[in-house]
């Protein structure tokens, strides 16, 4: 190799390296901690999701199969909320799904930070569920008023296919109830 090729295969390998340690993503479970930074990522795409207290988020520890979050160096930059059957949680469209069917895997919310969204990191989200779920069917809602186009169509480009759709939140909110199966 000449000085001029070691030194561009150097260059290569030197930004490769500080290319992926700036965009290392990791998905893991939730934690108490970084319940705060979770909520005020909630709290910033309503209404596409319901707006809850941190002790909600602090129940969904206890009752969810799958809490996770993602983080892109260090920072959490989504997260998703998963629920099995047979839960006590007061959701209309949960409840749905429990009086229809008897196994499945009920997202409640998956939120992408604003300034990442179209990357790819809630795909990244769903693909890992859809790998660890034992659940034969994948469960979700998305609104349909107010309208959420853009999630609808996330939600059909993986695979979502809907089912029905009913009013919830004492009519303030229309929605889609989607399925997806593994």
């Amino acid at each position: 190799m000449n000085g001029m090729m070691k030194l561009n295969y150097y260059f290569k390998v030197f930004f490769s390296k500080i290319l992926t340690r700036r965009y290392s993503v990791i998905i893991r479970p939730v934690q108490s901690s970084d319940l705060l930074h979770i909520h005020i990522l909630n709290e910033s795409v309503l209404p596409h999701v319901n707006s809850i207290p941190i002790s909600d988020f602090e129940e969904f520890i206890r009752i969810s199969s799958f809490f996770l979050v993602i983080e892109q160096s260090k920072e959490i930059i989504g997260f998703i909320i998963v629920l099995g059957p047979g839960q006590n949680y007061d959701s209309e469209n949960y409840k749905y799904f429990s009086k229809h069917f008897s196994s499945f895997d009920y997202v409640d919310r998956i939120v992408i930070a604003e300034y990442v969204r179209g990357k790819g990191f809630g795909s990244k989200l769903y693909q890992h569920l859809f790998q660890i779920s034992k659940e034969d069917l994948i469960s979700c809602e998305v609104n349909i008023k107010p309208p959420n186009a853009k999630s609808i169509t996330f939600h059909q480009m993986h695979g979502f296919k809907e089912i029905d759709q009913q009013y919830s939140e004492n009519g303030k909110k229309y929605v889609s109830l989607m399925v997806r199966e593994k």
